[in-house]
């Protein structure tokens, strides 16, 4: 099995020194598509505060939603309530955006820098309740690297 460990160790290794958030999370995004089994789609949905909305950022899989509102679907429910939402069937969640009909199971991570929500990370999967208590506990670290990588870049 591989080790979230080394996967933050290797997150950190990568962003250390650099300022292009876009590149960092392009690369988290292929870091993640790499490490994690039974994925069919991973990357970031960016806060617009223009439009109160999250808009597509960098990511991994199939063509994907470009806008999703505060407070709909997984990602703006995670983004409006600052919180990880792991859903193991997103067809039993209430206003869920499916992208792609193939997921069935989601964990959404928000990113927060300083005290504004900058944008979530998603992870889809085609497995029902592929995201386990441990997987959160270990995604929500690799997302504060994220933050301090991203609160440095910009």
């Amino acid at each position: 099995m591989k080790s979230y460990e080394l996967l933050n160790k290797q997150l950190s290794a990568m962003v250390e020194g650099e300022k292009n958030v876009i590149s960092i999370l392009a690369n988290a995004s292929a870091l993640l598509n790499e490490f994690l089994d039974e994925i069919n789609w991973v990357g970031f949905y960016l806060y617009n505060q223009e439009d109160d909305e999250l808009q597509l950022g960098p990511f991994q899989g199939k063509v994907a939603c470009v806008h999703i509102p505060m407070n709909k679907g997984v990602c703006g429910t995670s983004a409006y309530q600052r919180k990880t939402q792991r859903v193991p069937d997103v067809h039993q969640f209430e206003g869920h955006i499916a992208c792609d009909a193939a997921s069935n199971s989601e964990i959404v991570i928000p990113i927060i820098v300083g005290d504004k929500v900058y944008g979530v990370l998603d992870i889809d999967s085609p497995i029902f309740d592929r995201f386990s208590e441990t997987d959160q506990e270990h995604l929500e670290e690799f997302v504060r690297i994220l933050e301090g990588a991203i609160g440095s870049g910009i």
